[in-house]
């Protein structure tokens, strides 16, 4: 079809990513997976388990990893993140007494040796609630500036809307042409 007549045209084809999504259960990640797969976002129920989807964006194939954030299934991100290209973790940026639970689990992830030097694209979500903190704060609150052993890229967004997710995404992107260098 379509796809492989473009892809002849860039002479190389399409470059699969392992992305896997991540944050505490009602931190917006089903809504940021749905916003990316351009899909209606006005209904969403909590993930039991996981979703995955594959998402065509800028030449790549990204397939993505929506696992649930409720208490009981963080034990089981671990046996997902073999073969990670990138980590999106997504925060709900208006439950402030969540961020340190949040910052302790981003903590623990981000020590897992399978994401070694995994670069880290944090989603400062519902940034159009009145009571959300700002991405800055935020980066402050999770002492992202201590990463040193990856790339992390904080970036405000309200999945709802989709503000601030395609940059996001680019970010994504310029992290995948600096890796292939």
């Amino acid at each position: 079809g379509l796809l492989s007549v473009i892809q002849r045209l860039k002479g190389s084809p399409e470059q699969e990513l392992r992305i896997v999504l991540l944050g505490l259960d009602n931190a917006g990640k089903t809504t940021l997976l749905k916003c990316l797969a351009s899909e209606e976002v006005s209904t969403i129920t909590p993930t039991q388990g996981f979703n995955i989807k594959s998402i065509h964006s800028q030449g790549f194939k990204l397939n993505v990893w929506d696992i649930g954030g409720q208490r009981s299934i963080r034990p089981y991100w671990r046996k997902y993140l073999g073969s990670t290209d990138l980590l999106i973790y997504v925060i709900d940026s208006a439950d402030q007494k969540r961020f340190e639970e949040t910052g302790q689990e981003l903590a623990e992830l981000t020590e897992e040796e399978s994401l070694t030097g995994v670069p880290l694209l944090v989603f400062a979500n519902k940034q159009d609630l009145v009571t959300a903190a700002p991405a800055a704060e935020i980066a402050e609150g999770l002492s992202l500036h201590t990463y040193r052993d990856r790339e992390w890229q904080i970036q405000a967004c309200s999945a709802l809307s989709g503000e601030g997710v395609q940059d996001g995404m680019n970010w994504i992107s310029s992290q995948i042409m600096n890796r292939k260098k």
